[in-house]
């Protein structure tokens, strides 16, 4: 009788087959990790693109495609002789139990939060790594936007925080005034880069995830947008600004 394969040994098998260096695949082979990280970055993008289109089909489809970027990279670790994909589960696995002790450790969990609780985990995990600093482990790569609020809520937990959202409204004003004031293109970008960091200070401030608010503020341009271009008849490539103004207000009124 034949065993049909585990499901992730079969996963593993086909890693292994195709970068085998005398019959595997000329493209898998010539890969490495610099190579592979945009594509294990654009397949979590789709993994959220498939959960916020609710298309269940699609969202199999894609954590497959993840799935197997952690596979390539951990047969690459493995050939290299670093670490392989049990160590990289079993590290996940030790992780999760450490950062729930109360559920896997039989620890009291009165007095603090989960959010606490998860915070000085995380926090005690860098100490053991190494890091000195409040921000030192935010990952550079992260979008910008992700970095920036990651940055601040770090130097928030040591006391480098506005009290309230007064401050960073003013600051924000501040860098406005500094970019229009700007003299070179160099110092137009830098003073530009102060403003959109201004910026998420203050949706931070609000209690609000910046990414989540410029995502719905991307939808609802694209929506009014798209119903300017019908109200148009298919483009606005013809129409002056005045015009173009006048159909905006009719689909936000119509909104």
């Amino acid at each position: 009788m034949t065993m049909t394969p585990d499901p992730l040994d079969r996963l593993l098998a086909i890693m292994a087959r195709l970068r085998d260096p005398q019959t595997g695949c000329e493209w898998d082979l010539a890969q490495d990790f610099t190579t592979i990280a945009p594509y294990t970055i654009e397949e979590a993008y789709e993994v959220a693109d498939a959960i916020a289109r609710a298309d269940m089909a699609a969202l199999r489809e894609e954590l497959g495609d993840l799935l197997l970027q952690v596979v390539f990279h951990s047969r690459m670790a493995e050939e290299a002789g670093h670490f392989t994909f049990a160590d990289v589960a079993d590290a996940i696995s030790a992780k999760m139990e450490a950062r729930h002790p109360h559920i896997f450790g039989g620890e009291d969990e009165a007095g603090q939060s989960r959010q606490e609780r998860w915070e000085n985990a995380k926090a005690a995990e860098r100490a053991v790594k190494g890091a000195a600093g409040a921000l030192d482990g935010v990952a550079i790569a992260l979008p910008a936007l992700m970095r920036a609020e990651k940055l601040q809520k770090r130097a928030a937990r040591v006391g480098f925080d506005w009290p309230d959202p007064a401050g960073p409204a003013a600051k924000l004003v501040e860098e406005t005034a500094e970019l229009a004031n700007a003299a070179t293109d160099e110092h137009r970008v830098e003073e530009a880069g102060d403003l959109l960091f201004a910026a998420v200070n203050l949706v931070r401030a609000y209690g609000i995830a910046p990414e989540d608010a410029l995502a719905r503020g991307n939808a609802k341009f694209e929506r009014r947008f798209r119903a300017m271009e019908e109200l148009a008849g298919g483009s606005l490539a013809g129409l002056d600004l005045d015009a173009q103004e006048a159909l905006w207000q009719a689909v936000k009124a119509g909104e």
